[in-house]
């Protein structure tokens, strides 16, 4: 019995986006299949199961030769193995390191090690994420921090330029990295109603303005490391609140410049001087360790749950916060103001975004 084949010889690999997003999402083969079914393709192609299965299994065993390059992506556009079109390699390397908010919230601020690796089981049944796509999210992040936590230069430009990551993956990226360095606490349950992007958002400003690489552009880890100096200095700003007559002073000028222009100017003048110990004490206390990884669960107890009980919105903190800095400038024997403002803007910004009224 002869058998007639069409046969097509080409010299690009052919490589699905649905059938690569299967198996990046940890699908096995014959789950991979189902999904395809299920989606219509057997009618689209007028393929045949055995088909089917038969280009599933081809596509999975490219994928996995490849992984080892996506690994080292630059390596992917020097391989000859492969004949894949740049546009193509892009896509691959973005999927590959796209990572899902619900896993890396679970794992924000851990220590990315072996430890933190066996609980990934728990992670992946509390998000329901399969094991395998866990296993390679946790993996891209931990190979991301140990290639850049070294290296001299801007964090976001390092890690874009040795994984090839578009701009906002970098950014993504780089909070991770960042966040990891310095232990951050983001698991407590008051600090759950925030979302990875309002932690990326916060890391941003922090390497923008704490940092070493803040003031040196090319000092060593200057992106990943606060800038002790700064933290130092911060202690200075406790004259604020330990000096009686500035304290008043400040609650004056603050309490001036708000009346008449919110409907919880009450509580803002009632509560002034304990938002002011908060944010005064915070700043104090971040030469330790300790007290940095309390950052986020320090701004909620003492600054952001105080005024949201007392039903605070979004413009009254803005305009609270705008005032609260900008009067500290006016006040005759407070000499820290570089120190006050370099402080001020990312508390400013940090709050506003942890803030869902």
């Amino acid at each position: 019995m002869s058998v007639e084949l069409d046969v097509f010889v080409g010299n690009t690999t052919i490589m699905d986006k649905e059938v690569y997003q299967l198996w990046l999402n940890g699908y096995t083969v014959n789950d991979a299949v189902k999904v395809r079914i299920e989606g219509g393709v057997m009618e689209e192609c007028e393929a045949s199961a055995e088909v089917l299965l038969s280009d599933t299994m081809d596509q999975y065993r490219t994928f996995q030769m490849c992984e080892r390059l996506l690994h080292h992506p630059a390596k992917l556009a020097n391989q000859l193995l492969f004949q894949i079109p740049p546009d193509r390699q892009a896509m691959l390397i973005e999927r590959y390191y796209a990572f899902d908010d619900s896993f890396v919230r679970e794992v924000l601020g851990k220590k990315l090690s072996k430890g933190t690796k066996k609980d990934l089981d728990d992670v992946s049944t509390k998000t329901g994420i399969t094991l395998k796509s866990c296993r390679r999210q946790f993996d891209n992040f931990k190979r991301v921090f140990k290639v850049v936590e070294e290296l001299k230069g801007p964090l976001v430009e390092n890690i874009r330029q040795h994984f090839l990551l578009p701009d906002q993956l970098a950014r993504d990226y780089a909070a991770i990295v960042f966040f990891a360095n310095n232990r951050f606490e983001t698991g407590k349950k008051k600090l759950q109603y925030l979302t990875f992007q309002d932690f990326a958002f916060c890391a941003g400003q922090l390497i923008n303005n704490w940092t070493l690489g803040a003031v040196d552009n090319m000092t060593e880890d200057m992106d990943v490391d606060l800038d002790k100096e700064f933290l130092q200095d911060l202690k200075d700003l406790k004259i604020l609140i330990t000096d009686k007559d500035l304290l008043d002073q400040h609650k004056s000028l603050v309490c001036t410049a708000l009346r008449g222009k919110t409907n919880v100017f009450n509580e803002m003048e009632a509560n002034f001087k304990n938002l002011s110990r908060g944010l005064v004490n915070i700043a104090a206390k971040l030469i330790n360790a300790k007290d940095v990884r309390d950052f986020f669960i320090d701004l909620v107890e003492k600054f952001i749950e105080p005024c949201r009980s007392d039903k605070w919105t979004s413009i009254d903190m803005n305009l609270y916060l705008t005032h609260y800095t900008n009067s500290a400038h006016i006040l005759d024997t407070f000499k820290h103001h570089a120190v006050w403002t370099r402080y001020m803007g990312v508390i400013k910004s940090c709050i506003l975004k942890m803030y869902h009224d």
